[in-house]
């Protein structure tokens, strides 16, 4: 039971370890970078980031952690450890406020993000010239030319537009970001003040 608890606590800190170095690197390294950006760079960027961080080595810790902080919450509970439970405890609260702002304000501000310019293009569609003439048309199909696909993605990039789209998205996005990483660095000091107090107990107990 005790090899159980110690193993379940060790990898639970770890996890909890990487989730708040990553917020922390976006919150000291990546925005900060991004700030000084144009507005169509910051945009673009923040998009490919969104996409290519939902992968399994970023779903598996950040998902699973729940589970297992509160595997070593019980473990605590009913092991030799019960001197760490308070701990335990107070770093699966604040890693579910972590993840509570990732998944309610950070994620959703992602969404709207990403789909910011494919509205902004769809309305450039819409108010773009519907005549059936060579104006319209352009040439090679529509490709160029007034009212054609690559002047609509022209009006689909105005700065306004991606201003527009960055402004609505940078700040909630950034403060909420520190929140989280302040969560969840909170959490990785509680289990690891946790991991030391279950070490001494065993030591004890030996």
């Amino acid at each position: 039971m005790r090899v159980v608890q110690t193993a379940t606590l060790l990898v639970a800190t770890l996890g909890v370890g990487l989730m708040a170095g990553l917020f922390a690197a976006f919150a000291y390294a990546v925005m900060p970078g991004l700030r000084r950006s144009a507005d169509r760079t910051f945009v673009e960027a923040m998009q490919n980031i969104n996409r290519a961080i939902v992968n399994g080595w970023f779903l598996l810790p950040f998902l699973l952690l729940i589970p297992l902080l509160v595997l070593a919450t019980v473990l605590a509970w009913n092991g030799p450890g019960r001197v760490a439970l308070p701990w335990i405890l107070a770093a699966l609260v604040l890693y579910l406020a972590g993840f509570c702002v990732t998944s309610g304000v950070n994620v959703p501000l992602n969404n709207a993000l990403d789909k910011a310019r494919h509205n902004a293009f769809d309305n450039a569609l819409d108010k773009a010239p519907t005549d059936d003439g060579p104006a319209a048309l352009g040439d090679a199909g529509g490709s160029r030319g007034p009212g054609g696909p690559a002047d609509t993605a022209e009006m689909a990039d105005r700065p306004g537009v991606l201003k527009a789209a960055r402004d609505s998205f940078e700040g909630r996005w950034v403060t909420w970001n520190i929140v989280r990483a302040l969560a969840h660095t909170a959490a990785f000091g509680m289990l690891a003040w946790a991991l030391f107090l279950h070490g001494v107990a065993g030591a004890g107990a030996g």
